[in-house]
């Protein structure tokens, strides 16, 4: 995800309605997540039952700033790089269930709990297609 992303609208500098329907459709999954829960590239890309993990990372990284982007995490838990401030202030902030990082880890950082912290979508939203 790029720093402008992470800044910028739900649609970025780009008009509404150049959107694609398919990230539209990323970024409607990623606003449903509950605070302190998360799902993965691959849940989003299942739960739409469309795309893959590649293609949910790569609508986040152009489109998710205006959205809870550091809800839509990678399956090993691991902080989004160049990110990983601002997602730690956002899971202590929502109480996200997180693993304390070894003194061998890279900086220290700690990792999302997945077993505690994963949501598996419940029933899906109304009208969704």
């Amino acid at each position: 995800m790029s720093e402008q992303s992470l800044e910028g609208g739900r649609h970025g500098d780009e008009p509404a309605e150049a959107l694609p329907a398919y990230a539209e459709r990323v970024l409607d999954v990623a606003e449903l997540i509950p605070p302190g829960r998360v799902m993965t590239y691959g849940d989003v890309a299942e739960w739409l039952e469309e795309g893959g993990p590649r293609q949910v990372g790569r609508v986040m990284a152009l489109y998710g700033g205006a959205v809870p982007w550091w809800r839509v995490v990678r399956a090993d838990g691991v902080l989004l790089p160049g990110h990983e401030q601002r997602a730690l202030g956002h899971y202590h902030a929502e109480g996200t269930p997180l693993k304390e990082a070894s003194r061998a880890a890279e900086g220290h950082l700690p990792r999302i709990d997945m077993r505690r912290a994963r949501w598996d979508g419940g029933e899906r939203a109304e009208g969704h297609t």
